[in-house]
């Protein structure tokens, strides 16, 4: 992996062209520690930047930017082809004599034969590139089908500007971009922004599985060269038809190839182990053949209700893998608050990067440079808890008149504080317990609905977001237009579309990059994606349980006792912290005289944090964004 930056503007004098692109790759050093590249065409303003991860072909053969043999294309690259080694014969047949080992050379000949859009229906991986063509005067961009790699943009007709990450576009000189109060919103509603928006006005995200082609004097143009919905639609109008037993058959076979092609490497590569089905599955294929692959687990001796570490222990055992827990303690995690906003670039509002960022760290310290990790699963494979409660919510729920629901509903949220509170104490966990009176509050709202506002309300962290942010319409994101897919299928593609690539990915891409880390997710290969689009929801969940195939899998490798158990998930007590240790943090930033910078309501922001301090209510998933937009607006103005 890599940072690319660079630049096209025609009125720039070659010195000027010349150093803005070396400010905007060294600004993604952090992503590329083991060498810079410019490439210029002054007389057309032309200007690529590449800062190098070298994982593949360590020489100087390797470096970037790449010219084609031709002479007529320019690449700057992000990423990984595993499907790289069988082009080459093709290439080689036709005339071209490789100068290294790279996936770059493969996929700049390949654009050269084929042209981009031409060259991304061959290839399979995870990658974000920009590739100019000399002839046409035309920079291409584009990004991998599932968003695994970032890429920003900002365009106008007369320029364009770049880069892995925002700091690369903010670095270039005369580049001030503003913030968006439609994109503070949607932070403050989903706790990222969706693509294709970002925070600043005039930059964008390019989408998952698009392609921008940009000439001086015309538009941007983003297109989609594949589709997740025409994947879905695909796998609908030819669904799996085996049995679950075969379906299992069917995932290994492809799971096996997709970790075999991504084991690629030239230095050391390992794994993300929480002891969970996805990434105990991909360990367990890497471990086949008597290998010792190396796993990492992050380690919470501090409280064992969040610590994973000794079920990734007993699985390592099992698998014979080179294992090594990591503890995490409280003070660590807190120490790291204050460098979220520069680690993730643009504000990201999810608390698990703090120890997604301390297990990377931690990682490449131990000398590894690539870790495959079982991001995906739950999205492909209908993992979610969140899944299943929408689903039982439509079945059970749903059916009871929305009139009686209504008066349930006005019944428990108007319920005493006193007398609510006798009745969580009576509930079981997770509705019980000191916050249960809470959680009543918001069950009973939710009582009117359905099983997918149930689902949406769930992924929402502020109901009240547009109200936080002082009136202002959010951006636009697939959750507005959710489709008329079967429930657990639209929960899926949502989940897919938007909370994997501007959540997920983009988390585990930050926390990683932040320290030179490459992380690659096997899950996520194209083949799986298409495989899994292909099952019905009765292989999916099946005898009650979610991700069926991948538990069949896992179970052909690992004793079902070291796995079956409730998912933990991998979040910080941040209701406790904003109480405690994170106390006068969270005071300081949110009310303070200049806090939100004219983007939030301060009257509402006290409100929320004034009845979560007192214990009242529980506001943590919902200060949380507030807390990392503010954070991230004083990084960026000091």
């Amino acid at each position: 992996m890599c940072g690319i930056a660079g630049l096209i503007d025609p009125s720039l004098s070659a010195d000027i062209l010349r150093a803005s692109a070396e400010a905007m790759a060294d600004a993604l050093a952090h992503r590329g520690p083991d060498g810079r590249g410019i490439w210029c065409r002054a007389d057309r303003g032309v200007a690529l930047g590449h800062r190098r991860l070298a994982i593949v072909e360590l020489s100087e053969a390797g470096a970037q930017p790449f010219l084609s043999a031709d002479g007529r294309w320019a690449l700057s690259y992000n990423g990984e082809l595993y499907d790289a080694i069988a082009h080459r014969p093709a290439l080689e047949t036709d005339g071209h004599v490789f100068r290294g080992s790279s996936d770059t050379e493969i996929l700049i000949e390949l654009i050269a034969r084929h042209g981009v859009v031409g060259a991304l229906a061959r290839v399979d991986g995870i990658f974000a590139f920009a590739a100019y063509d000399r002839a046409q005067d035309r920079l291409w961009l584009a990004r991998d089908r599932m968003g695994v790699k970032p890429l920003f943009y900002a365009a106008t007709e007369r320029r364009l500007l770049f880069g892995s990450q925002l700091s690369a576009l903010t670095a270039c000189s005369g580049f001030r971009p503003e913030i968006d109060p439609g994109a503070v919103a949607s932070l403050l509603r989903h706790g990222y922004v969706p693509a294709p928006g970002a925070i600043y006005r005039g930059v964008a995200k390019l989408a998952p599985g698009h392609v921008l082609a940009w000439r001086a004097g015309e538009p941007a143009r983003s297109e989609p060269y594949w589709s997740l919905d025409g994947v879905i639609a695909a796998g609908r109008d030819d669904p799996f038809r085996g049995t679950p037993e075969e379906a299992a058959d069917a995932l290994e076979t492809l799971l096996r190839g997709a970790v075999r092609r991504q084991l690629m490497s030239d230095v050391p590569l390992g794994a993300f182990l929480s002891g969970g089905i996805d990434s105990s599955a991909v360990t367990a294929l890497m471990a086949e053949g008597g290998a010792r692959p190396r796993t990492f687990a992050a380690g919470f001796p501090e409280d064992p209700r969040l610590d994973e570490s000794p079920h990734a222990a007993a699985v390592a055992r099992y698998l014979g893998t080179d294992h090594t827990t990591i503890p995490i303690g409280e003070r660590e995690a807190l120490d790291l608050v204050a460098r979220l906003p520069a680690i993730f670039d643009e504000p990201l509002a999810d608390p698990s990067g703090l120890p997604t960022h301390l297990l990377c760290a931690a990682t490449r310290a131990a000398g590894i440079t690539v870790a495959l990790s079982g991001d995906g699963g739950d999205e492909l494979f209908a993992g979610y808890d969140r899944y299943a409660l929408a689903r039982r919510f439509a079945r059970r729920v749903e059916p009871v008149p929305r009139p009686l629901r209504s008066l349930g509903a006005a019944a428990l949220g108007g319920l005493p504080r006193g007398a609510a509170a006798i009745l969580a104490r009576a509930l079981p966990p997770p509705w019980g317990g000191p916050e249960g009176v809470d959680r009543l509050r918001k069950a009973a709202g939710q009582l009117p609905g359905s099983g997918f506002d149930l689902y949406r309300r769930l992924l929402t962290l502020n109901p009240a977001a547009e109200a936080l942010a002082c009136g202002r319409p959010a951006l636009q994101s697939p959750m507005d237009a959710p489709g008329a897919l079967p429930l657990l299928a639209r929960m899926r593609r949502l989940d897919s579309l938007a909370y994997l690539p501007d959540d997920v990915l983009a988390k585990v891409d930050r926390a990683s990059m932040a320290v030179g880390l490459e992380a690659r997710v096997p899950l996520l290969d194209r083949t799986i994606v298409e495989f899994a689009w292909r099952l019905p929801d009765n292989i999916l969940v099946r005898q009650g349980k979610s991700k069926w195939p991948l538990r069949a899998v896992l179970a052909r490798h690992v004793p079902p006792a070291l796995f079956e158990r409730r998912k933990q998930g991998f979040a910080p007590p941040l209701a406790a912290w904003l109480r405690g240790p994170l106390r006068d943090y969270a005071r300081d930033l949110l009310l303070s005289p200049q806090a939100g910078g004219g983007f939030l309501d301060r009257g509402r922001v006290r409100h929320m944090l004034d009845e979560h301090l007192a214990g009242t209510h529980n506001h943590a998933v919902g200060l949380w964004p507030l807390l990392s937009f503010e954070a991230w607006r004083l990084h960026q103005s000091a």
